[in-house]
C-alpha cells in the first residue's frame, strides 16, 4: 500500500568514491523531502557486481552520515533482489517484447557502419550519442534462436521498441515535473529515440533501467530527484512502468555540477572525492554552504 506522504531516494552506486556531484544530489534530496513533509531512503544501486565493492558502499555509508543526512533505516541493496527483476522481465518477455540478442559490441559498431553506407549518411543516435541498435537479431527465427540459446552463445535481452510502443498505444507517455518552488506540469516522453534498450546481460540479470522502476515501484517512491543526465532515459523509464502497470512518480532533474575545466563531475574522471575534502579537514557545513544548503 502507498504512503500517504511522500517518498524520496538517493541511489548512489558503490562502483567508486563520492564527489561533490553526489553530494549536491543527495542534499537536493534532503531539502525537497524537508520542505514537503516527506521521507527520504537509501538505495544502494549495486547491480553490476564486476565493478561495485564493499569498501566503497561503506564509503558512501560515512560521507552521507558526514554529511547528517538522515535516511529511514532499512537500506534496498539491488544486487539482493535479483528474483524481482526477473519477474518483472519475465512479464515483458510474456508480453512478446523481449527478444535475445547475440551481437558483441564490436558486431553492432561493424552493423552501423555497414547500414552507414549503405544509406549514405549517418546511422541515427540516441539522446547519449551512442548509435541505435540496427535490428540484426530481430529477423532469427524461432530455431535459430532456440539454437543458440542451448549453446550457450553470450547474449543480451532486448526490449523491441515499436512492439513495445504498440502495446502502449493509446496511453498518455507523460510524467508530472516539479520544481523547488512546488509548480508542476505534464511532460511528454519519446521512447522511441532510444530504440531496442538492453534489459538485461548475461553477467548482469537487469540493467539500470528495468531495475529502476521495480525499486521505485516497490518502495513507494513519490517523487524522484535526480540530475539532468538522467533526463531523457526517463522517456524509457516512463514506457516500462506502462507496459508493468506500476506507477508513475514525479520528477525533478536537478544541474550538474562541472570542475574548473568545465567538465562534469564524474567518478570516472576521478573528480575529487568528499573522503579527500573531509580527510583535508573542510567541514559538512562548508560544503552545505559551498553546494547552496545552508
Amino acid at each position: 500500500m502507498a504512503s500517504s506522504s511522500p517518498i524520496f531516494r538517493f541511489a548512489p552506486s558503490p562502483n567508486g568514491r563520492l564527489h561533490l556531484g553526489h553530494a549536491y544530489s543527495a542534499l537536493m534530496n534532503e531539502r525537497l523531502a524537508k520542505r514537503l513533509g516527506g521521507t527520504l531512503l537509501l538505495r544502494i544501486e549495486d547491480i553490476d557486481l564486476a565493478r561495485c565493492r564493499p569498501e566503497f558502499e561503506q564509503g558512501i555509508r560515512d560521507d552521507l552520515a558526514w554529511l547528517g543526512i538522515g535516511f529511514k533505516p532499512q537500506v534496498r541493496r539491488q544486487s539482493l533482489h535479483f528474483d524481482d527483476y526477473r519477474r518483472a522481465l519475465d512479464r515483458l518477455d510474456a508480453m512478446g517484447l523481449v527478444y535475445p540478442c547475440f551481437c558483441s559490441r564490436q558486431e553492432v559498431k561493424d552493423d552501423v557502419r555497414r547500414c552507414e553506407a549503405e544509406a549514405g549518411k549517418r546511422w541515427p543516435r540516441d539522446p547519449d550519442g551512442a548509435p541505435l541498435y540496427p535490428g540484426t537479431c530481430r529477423s532469427l527465427g524461432e530455431a535459430e534462436l532456440r539454437r543458440r540459446r542451448e549453446a550457450g552463445e553470450p547474449h543480451v535481452l532486448r526490449l523491441a521498441m515499436d512492439r513495445a510502443l504498440a502495446r502502449a498505444a493509446g496511453e498518455r507517455l507523460s510524467y508530472r515535473l516539479f520544481d523547488e518552488a512546488g509548480e508542476e506540469r505534464d511532460i511528454r516522453v519519446d521512447p522511441a529515440r532510444w530504440g531496442d534498450v538492453v534489459l538485461a546481460r548475461k553477467d548482469v540479470p537487469t540493467s539500470y533501467h528495468l531495475s529502476v522502476v521495480v525499486d521505485d515501484a516497490l518502495q513507494n517512491v513519490s517523487h524522484v530527484v535526480r540530475g539532468k543526465d538522467l533526463e531523457a532515459a526517463t522517456d524509457i523509464h516512463l514506457l516500462l512502468q506502462h507496459l508493468l502497470g506500476l506507477a508513475v512518480p514525479r520528477y525533478h532533474f536537478h544541474r550538474l555540477l562541472s570542475d574548473e575545466t568545465g567538465q562534469k563531475l564524474a567518478k570516472s574522471r576521478l573528480s575529487r572525492a568528499l573522503a579527500d575534502l573531509r580527510a583535508e579537514g573542510v567541514t559538512p557545513e562548508a560544503i552545505r554552504q559551498q553546494l547552496g544548503f545552508t
